[in-house]
């Protein structure tokens, strides 16, 4: 997963992975805490400096796993902020089979290495945050791992619709894929668009040797974890962010 939304700016902190992109996505922009450890006040403090330098907030993504469970207590004593429980869901080639049995919406849907002018446009006005200049920052993350685009497009030759597959790319995760950037135009949704694109993406993944697939989406969105469950997708743990609050500067006189 970390792989394959890389951070564009990187560093460690006793185990921590460091990451940050510009403030574009939370993911690339938090401490990755992949091992534990050994002087937890040292790794904060590298951390903080690391941060502050790019005028950047402390954010930790932090796994409801136990080995986790001590620096989440921690950064409750620490006042951070809890904020955007997110579910990690996973399937098998073999669960999603069950796409083929689900309504699909009757569009046709371009596959490419590379994310098009329509695509970047329609998911950055569906997920994005910012302006032009985070969305560059943003396809510069995504370019940085092999993938495939799905663009859905109607009988106009609009794009309504869009997913990203992220392919294998690091030592064990061999035969992994990631779903990502799923997003539909507001005027074309319950319609079964997204479907089509999820079914397109797993069905072009076989072809680079995907055989079992990933994807996170967001604890509040119900309508999404019934898509992905339906599609075969079962959770298989969670993540929330935990943020420093921010540090007011003196008041002058």
């Amino acid at each position: 997963m970390d792989a394959a939304w890389p951070a564009l700016d990187r560093s460690t902190a006793e185990g921590w992975a460091l990451r940050s992109a510009g403030g574009v996505t939370q993911r690339a922009n938090s401490i990755w805490p992949a091992r534990e450890a050994h002087d937890i006040d040292a790794a904060l403090r590298m951390a903080r400096d690391w941060y502050t330098a790019r005028r950047q907030p402390v954010i930790f993504q932090v796994m409801h796993r136990p080995e986790h469970a001590g620096l989440d207590a921690l950064l409750d004593e620490l006042h951070y902020s809890r904020q955007s429980e997110t579910l990690i869901m996973t399937a098998t080639e073999e669960d999603t089979s069950c796409l083929a049995q689900l309504e699909q919406a009757a569009v046709h849907i371009v596959i490419a290495p590379t994310p098009s002018p329509q695509w970047l446009d329609l998911w950055w006005s569906v997920d994005g945050r910012g302006g032009s200049e985070e969305k560059a920052i943003a396809e510069r993350i995504l370019a940085g791992s092999p993938a495939l685009y799905a663009t859905a497009l109607d009988d106009q030759g609009q794009a309504v619709g869009t997913g990203r597959l992220a392919l294998p790319v690091i030592d064990g995760g061999e035969g992994w894929g990631g779903i990502y950037s799923m997003a539909v135009h507001p005027t074309a949704r319950r319609q079964g668009i997204a479907t089509a694109v999820l079914a397109e993406l797993v069905a072009a993944g076989k072809e680079f040797g995907v055989e079992n697939y990933w994807l996170m989406v967001t604890a509040a969105n119900a309508g999404a974890q019934t898509l992905y469950g339906q599609a075969g997708f079962a959770e298989v743990g969670r993540y929330h962010y935990r943020q420093a609050s921010l540090r007011r500067a003196p008041m002058a006189c």
